[in-house]
């Protein structure tokens, strides 16, 4: 039974997997390339008419590479971006997914408002196919902007607008992690480990919603936590450590704390030893993303929820060329990995 039998419109994904041949060779088989064997070419194409795939146009137009580029737009100043071991990995993963349809990734940084405009015109210029957004704050000029680009795009994290006080989901594909949900896998374990003061080291809350996701999956397992056990930082090192210092000063008594990214929680490790907690036994801690760069070295390992940062970014690169009539979302599921530190 064909996918199209299902209810599901066909993808490009799905012709390259029954042909037995890859995404890019599907692509120049559809864009007539000379470059396909004569019998891969009419494999191919028997296996479109079966399926009955029809490229979508937008998806079409990047395929054919009408400059060979696709921009990829982070809200990040450079220096911490290149420091940061997640955006590395979902760097690597859209570069991966670009080199199979022979495009390049151009990145694009906003360190300030003055770069909104330049970014924009950029993108509105014939410069690039396609565009992937990511780490974007809610209310970002970029959003907006997003709806008049006559070019594919599709954001890391689900997009947000602010509407007032209210933030509203914006209508464009993205690919995310279970924030929420990982979340609560953390929190749960830690309850089942007989923990009754559990604190949270959440990340700012107008950097897209994985903050706000993370801060309420704690929330779903500890409806009745305090509000001081719960310290706001920056997703980087040293605002871990100086978060986790500053629940221990409100909160001594505190036996376990769910940090929601692995940087952070190295450095709320670091906090920890400098107040003589020993770790787990007086303050268990799970971090979040599963960098085994970093949670494997950590000291001591890393207990943290596992999301898969490179297929995420190798998503977000696919939606660009083999897009659904309607916009789309692809939420990565996440799962616990437990070692010494819980």
């Amino acid at each position: 039974m064909t996918p199209h039998a299902h209810g599901r419109r066909p993808t490009l994904e799905d012709v390259a997997r029954r042909s037995g041949v890859s995404r890019s060779t599907v692509s120049r088989v559809i864009n007539g390339e000379p470059r396909v064997r004569a019998e891969v070419v009419e494999q191919v194409r028997q296996v479109i008419a079966e399926l009955g795939y029809v490229p979508n146009q937008a998806a079409r137009q990047l395929v054919t590479r009408r400059t060979g580029a696709v921009a990829v737009v982070a809200s990040q100043p450079q220096n911490r971006l290149f420091l940061d071991p997640f955006f590395d990995c979902l760097l690597r993963g859209v570069r991966r997914e670009l080199a199979e349809y022979g495009a390049q990734a151009v990145l694009l940084f906003l360190d300030d408002p003055d770069d909104h405009p330049r970014v924009a015109d950029y993108l509105g210029g014939g410069h690039v196919d396609g565009a992937v957004l990511f780490s974007l704050r809610p209310g970002d000029r970029l959003h907006e902007m997003a709806d008049g680009l006559d070019i594919p795009v599709v954001f890391g994290g689900r997009p947000l607008l602010r509407d007032g006080d209210i933030m509203r989901a914006h209508a464009h594909a993205y690919v995310d992690g279970d924030n929420r949900g990982g979340a609560r896998q953390a929190v749960q374990h830690l309850v089942s480990l007989g923990r009754t003061r559990i604190a949270t080291v959440t990340g700012p809350y107008d950097q897209e919603d994985s903050a706000a996701e993370r801060l309420a999956g704690y929330r779903d397992v500890l409806p009745g936590a305090p509000p001081e056990l719960t310290e706001r930082a920056d997703y980087t090192e040293q605002g871990g450590a100086d978060a986790m210092a500053a629940l221990l000063d409100r909160c001594p008594a505190l036996d376990a704390v769910f940090v929601a990214s692995d940087l952070m929680a190295t450095g709320a490790l670091r906090a920890l030893r400098e107040y003589g907690r020993r770790i787990p036994d007086d303050v268990a801690v799970i971090g979040f993303d599963d960098l085994t760069e970093i949670s494997e070295s950590a000291d001591p390992p890393l207990t943290t929820v596992h999301q898969d940062v490179e297929r995420m970014g190798r998503l977000m690169a696919r939606l660009l060329f083999d897009r659904p009539a309607q916009p789309s979302s692809v939420v990565v599921p996440t799962r616990l990995v437990l070692r010494q530190s819980a």
